[in-house]
């Protein structure tokens, strides 16, 4: 127990280790950066630019990190193993969206941060604001984002009490684990801002690299003699596991989900503000081709929720994202226990960070929009929000309840809802107008918020229809509807968005 504990608290140190070296970096690089603009900053003081998008210097190991650090969270670590105990077939979604939206990364990066760059935003809604010149649509997209990104928070650090709490052998509790993980990442953010997190991102990629194909490996060989056997077992106790249900999460389930899970795997705002940091397009090409490798680590996980499926059965609810940490703790000594737990930590803090600093920057640039000679305003005042949005997200970690998990269903659909509207600021000439992109994107989110809240699915709103019609993903309703609205009030009103830059 004391081994586990000594990694875990090891690798929390490490982490503000690499935050503090981090921040001396940020400060050295925006010492000696020029002033002036939106994203300046005078000497040795830094910008909201280089503490929330490092100055756009990343090249391609830096995004990829940063990337790789958001998309693989807690949700990854336990869910992913989970929903391979728990669904089975239906868990190989997770793999199939993220090669699919990897290769469509490649032409809508760079055209993302092409716009961005010239108009040197620092975040999502401030993106919107200058693609279609309308600080009312970039004031709902913040408003959509913030709503999004909080339960999100939320699940990470709840992610978190769990991880630790089950790797030290219950010695911190899962309360005490969240409060110190929150408080150890909201030092680094302030102190370091992105490049503290791109930072961290890369000892959370080697460890989680380690311990989940190790463990991929490792366990359906000690516990069922390998993993083509592993399977033959599954194939002869669990026939029907395999493979996609007749219905419920059937293929028209499957392919829907995967369809409207690309759309919205950029427009998380923590992710969308990652490309800002990029040096040059190229980065996203050659990222484009390196990340789905990237991928192959969820079969790992998925190994894993299978031998514990056959080792730990039994598990419900909630209890199936233990299965990992379970089947570990059962197998292995404190030792591989601490490595699994350290790395699942880093899981938790990495995107924790990153969420934290979206929506500090977006509401900074929102309350402290940039002033000619005044270019640190909005980063002081984006540091000090970092504490009090950890505040709320503890508040409603340990008091949120069912609410929380309710709007988290819906967090995914309500990013999602805002792809219709960046797609169409990227043509060349305007083809819809800041009314429609605004008129959609409410329409979405009406849409989302009643399929999820108000109980409507397609089976209700089709009855009697085969299940190949409704078991069609529900967002998709919401996202016909964004579409045809925007097009219409757009009829309606004159399109005008920002010049495309050269």
């Amino acid at each position: 127990m004391m081994i586990s504990l000594g990694i875990l608290s090891a690798t929390l140190l490490l982490a503000l280790l690499l935050s503090v070296r981090g921040a001396r970096s940020a400060g050295g690089s925006a010492g000696g950066s020029a002033g002036g603009g939106a994203g300046g900053a005078t000497s040795g003081t830094t910008s909201l630019e280089q503490w929330s998008v490092g100055n756009r210097g990343f090249g391609t190991i830096l995004v990829f990190m940063l990337l790789a650090g958001e998309i693989y969270t807690t949700f990854t670590f336990l869910g992913g193993s989970g929903w391979a105990y728990g669904r089975g077939a239906p868990a190989f979604y997770i793999i199939a969206y993220g090669a699919v939206a990897y290769i469509m990364s490649y032409w809508l990066l760079p055209a993302i941060w092409q716009r961005a760059t010239a108009w040197t935003v620092v975040s999502q809604s401030e993106y919107f604001t200058r693609a279609y010149s309308s600080p009312a649509l970039g004031n709902l997209v913040a408003a959509v984002s913030i709503a999004a990104l909080m339960p999100y928070l939320v699940l990470q650090l709840k992610g978190l009490g769990i991880i630790v709490s089950e790797s030290s052998y219950g010695a911190i509790s899962a309360n005490a684990a969240i409060w110190i993980g929150t408080t150890a990442t909201v030092i680094y953010v302030v102190l370091s801002g992105v490049k503290g997190s791109a930072m961290t991102a890369a000892l959370k990629d080697a460890m989680v690299l380690v311990s989940v194909v190790g463990l991929g490996i490792v366990l359906p060989y000690k516990l069922h003699g390998g993993i083509g056997p592993m399977f033959a077992r599954i194939a002869a106790e669990r026939p029907d596991f395999l493979t996609l249900p007749s219905s419920g999460m059937s293929p028209s389930w499957f392919a829907s989900t995967v369809v409207l899970t690309v759309l919205g795997f950029y427009m998380w705002p923590h992710t969308f503000g990652s490309v800002f940091t990029a040096r040059d397009a190229s980065v996203f090409r050659r990222n484009a081709a390196l990340m789905p490798l990237y991928q192959l680590v969820l079969l790992f996980v998925f190994f894993i929720g299978f031998a514990a499926l056959l080792s730990a059965p039994g598990l419900q609810g909630a209890d199936v994202d233990l299965a990992l940490l379970r089947v570990t703790r059962d197998t292995f000594g404190p030792w591989i226990v601490g490595l699994v737990g350290a790395a699942g930590l880093l899981t938790a803090l990495v995107p924790g960070s990153l969420i934290l600093m979206s929506i500090a920057t977006t509401l900074a640039r929102i309350v402290r929009p940039p002033r000619e000679g005044q270019p640190a305003d909005s980063a002081t005042f984006a540091r000090l929000l970092v504490p009090l949005l950890a505040g709320v997200a503890l508040f409603f970690t340990f008091r949120g309840g069912s609410t929380i998990v309710t709007l988290l269903l819906m967090a995914y659909s309500m990013v999602t809802q805002l792809f219709p509207a960046l797609l169409a600021s990227l043509f060349p000439t305007a083809r819809i107008s800041a009314p429609g992109a605004i008129a959609g994107i409410v329409v979405g989110e009406a849409a989302v918020a009643a399929t999820t809240l108000g109980g409507v699915s397609m089976t209700t709103l089709f009855p009697g229809w085969s299940h190949s019609v409704t078991d069609i993903n529900a967002g998709f309703l919401a996202l016909i509807l964004n579409v045809v609205t925007m097009v219409l009030v757009s009829r309606l009103s004159s399109p005008k968005t920002a010049p495309v830059p050269a």
